[in-house]
């Protein structure tokens, strides 16, 4: 059974304050008293992700450096590569899908989202971090037909508005799916840049990709 973070004696600011001192240590122990192997998706949803937006925004208004919200995102990502779950042994038949982080240093949604849609029995390419111009160059090259991409900064965000248009132009119309926090802070921004969907967690995006797929001509 998932540990309420809520009673917790040290909680989300203690796993910051940790993962802002670069203390792997620290981070690893706090983690640890909250996660029950069954329920690691739901616990990094709850602990991880919210940490790695406020660090995020503290970046963003000038408070950090860049330094520590790399290493915050990598400390984080060990962590998630030791829980996610494998990939499934049976694939599902589908059309070429990729996944990309767009312009940004945090790969943590992009694993998860990439590690859930495996376990579920999806083949995905991995296209790592990418800016608009090789992403776009990959996408026409594999005739991807369903694109996800996970930001965390909004710049990042507002850049997948040309990424459709290059496409557009390119006489290519995957399906779009978005995430990260911009998209959570605001919800119409996904309709903004031209998004199919918009997954607030790795389940709904899972949910969005398998309906989707039924839209495909």
């Amino acid at each position: 059974m998932l540990v309420s973070l809520a009673s917790q004696a040290q909680p989300l600011d203690e796993f910051l304050e940790a993962l802002l001192a670069i203390d792997r240590l620290a981070v690893r122990q706090i983690f640890s008293r909250s996660v029950d192997q069954t329920d690691a998706i739901a616990l990094i949803e709850q602990l991880i992700v919210p940490a790695l937006e406020q660090i995020g925004a503290q970046w963003e208004q000038g408070e950090l450096s860049l330094a520590q919200v790399y290493m915050s995102g990598r400390i984080c990502e060990e962590i998630v590569d030791t829980l996610l779950p494998p990939a499934k042994l049976q694939r599902i038949s589908q059309p070429p899908m990729a996944i990309a982080v767009l312009e940004d240093y945090h790969l943590l949604g992009k694993r998860m989202v990439y590690s859930s849609l495996r376990a579920t029995g999806y083949e995905v390419n991995d296209f790592g971090r990418v800016d608009v111009e090789t992403l776009v160059a990959k996408v026409r090259a594999e005739r991807i037909a369903v694109l996800l991409i996970s930001v965390l900064m909004l710049p990042s965000a507002l850049r997948i508005k040309e990424v459709r248009r290059q496409l557009t132009l390119a006489n290519q119309h995957p399906k779009l799916i978005v995430g990260g926090a911009p998209f959570r802070f605001d919800e119409q921004l996904w309709h903004i840049v031209g998004a199919d969907a918009m997954g607030k967690t790795a389940i709904e995006a899972v949910g969005h990709v398998s309906r989707l797929l039924k839209e495909l001509p």
